[in-house]
């Protein structure tokens, strides 16, 4: 088992590894940035290394002080956590060359994954369905005119290296495509530093499954089953509950085992989610995040599994600890995302936290980087906190839900929470009737 770990993230996740760690009995060192020297997960840290300004930039994404931190606090792994450096291939290998281990998979399918491109065509190696589309970036208008051609409107402009729902462009007719591509190319550059993208099928009003699967170094790999994330905003989850309301259990068997087989054949180790828009009872891939995923926490309730435990498990040279005929599911969960915001205007709010006070009770669980005193800045997510409810039925977990965003207080900043409520009861979420683009279409509506 590993003695020490560098947690190279901030916030509620770094929480989350933290707690795993000392459940574990492993010590833990964080890094922060100067915003952040009060944070909950700095506190919580046996020990904790300041190594930039506020700036992810300067701070986060500084590589070169993520590995001397490490190198002074004498540990054993990184953990990146989510976002951040969770899936720069570059900074795994670095990690590694400096013989650390890094708590992920390997660089080099890390690096086929971040390419959307590369994912596409490895996806389709390895036996998996995809959506239809261009095979490469897309040079210039008179490419993305014969590839949209070829493949029909509606389309997706996407980019190449991009997530987070950024740097993607809906091209309903042709006329709209000369000005969709170059927003698509802008929002790519100052998003990702990279200006690359490229063109698929737009699948219209589909739902958002993902597989969660965990591999090891000794060749085994389980799923642990799928998770719904079709309540978007703008490509953004905001709320996720697991298993699925809309597929059934031999279209749940059928898609988690095309996803193990395909995967095993490429050795995956660590975690891993495959996601899909699912359509007329169609699987199609889109992408597959090599980490911890925000949501990661209802497929926990779901299968009582700790899988951050398993993640450190694997990166320490152990099996899984289970196999695919213990997974099972015990009850239902749903997970909403707070974040810092204005629920009209949907602009980020900042200030301190004047009263913080968590829902509980039975099937409640908060995993959250507030606090009474804390304070919400500019410089990162507006994630703060997820509300993660488990009940026998989905209709328990909406009712306790409801239940939990009445109990929740946060003042001195906005957040969703009203939002979340009009979701949770509005008739179309009760009844399973909605898909990726359905939030956005009521807030268009209202």
């Amino acid at each position: 088992m590993l003695k020490k770990i560098l947690v190279a993230n901030r916030g509620e996740i770094a929480l989350r590894i933290l707690r795993a760690c000392k459940e574990l009995g492993i010590q833990t060192i964080v890094v922060h940035s100067t915003a952040d020297e009060k944070e909950m997960f700095v506190r919580l840290a046996d020990e904790s290394v300041c190594i930039g300004p506020p700036q992810v930039k300067g701070s986060y994404l500084n590589i070169p002080s993520i590995i001397s931190a490490a190198t002074i606090g004498n540990v054993d792994a990184i953990h990146p956590g989510i976002g951040m450096l969770s899936e720069n291939a570059n900074f795994a290998k670095i990690v590694q060359d400096h013989g650390f281990t890094f708590i992920g998979p390997d660089f080099v399918h890390i690096e086929n994954m971040s390419n959307k491109i590369k994912a596409k065509d490895f996806a389709l190696r390895i036996g998996l369905p995809i959506v239809p589309g261009s095979k490469t970036n897309i040079k210039d208008l008179a490419e993305a005119k014969i590839v949209a051609s070829e493949i029909g409107y509606p389309i997706l402009i996407k980019a190449t290296n991009g997530g987070g729902g950024r740097g993607i462009k809906k091209v309903y007719k042709e006329k709209e495509l000369k000005e969709n591509l170059s927003l698509a190319r802008k929002e790519a550059i100052q998003s990702f530093g990279n200006d690359e993208v490229y063109i698929e099928k737009l699948i219209e009003n589909p739902r958002h499954i993902e597989v969660q699967i965990i591999g090891d170094s000794f060749g085994n790999i389980i799923h642990v089953g799928e998770r719904e994330c079709s309540i978007q905003r703008r490509s953004q989850k905001i709320i996720e509950e697991c298993p699925s309301p809309a597929i059934s259990e031999e279209e749940r068997g059928k898609i988690c085992d095309l996803t193990i087989k395909a995967f095993k054949k490429v050795g995956y180790k660590s975690l891993g989610t495959v996601e899909y828009l699912y359509s007329n009872g169609e699987f199609y891939f889109i992408e597959m995040n090599t980490r911890l995923q925000v949501e990661h926490t209802i497929t926990e309730e779901v299968y009582n599994l700790d899988i951050v435990k398993e993640q450190i498990f694997i990166a320490s040279g152990e099996k899984i600890s289970i196999n695919q005929n213990d997974v099972k599911k015990i009850c239902h969960s749903i997970e909403c995302r707070i974040n810092a915001e204005n629920p009209i205007t949907l602009l980020p709010s900042t200030g301190m936290v004047t009263t913080y006070h968590p829902p509980g009770g039975p099937g409640i669980r908060v995993d959250s980087l507030l606090y009474s005193g804390c304070s919400v800045t500019a410089f990162y997510d507006g994630l703060v906190s997820k509300i993660i409810v488990k009940g026998n039925t989905r209709n328990e977990c909406i009712m306790r839900l409801n239940r939990a965003l009445d109990e929740y207080v946060i003042e001195g900043i906005e957040t969703n929470i009203s939002s979340l409520k009009k979701i949770v009861n509005h008739k179309n979420f009760i009844s399973c009737d909605f898909d990726i683009s359905w939030f956005d279409k009521q807030i268009e509506n209202n």
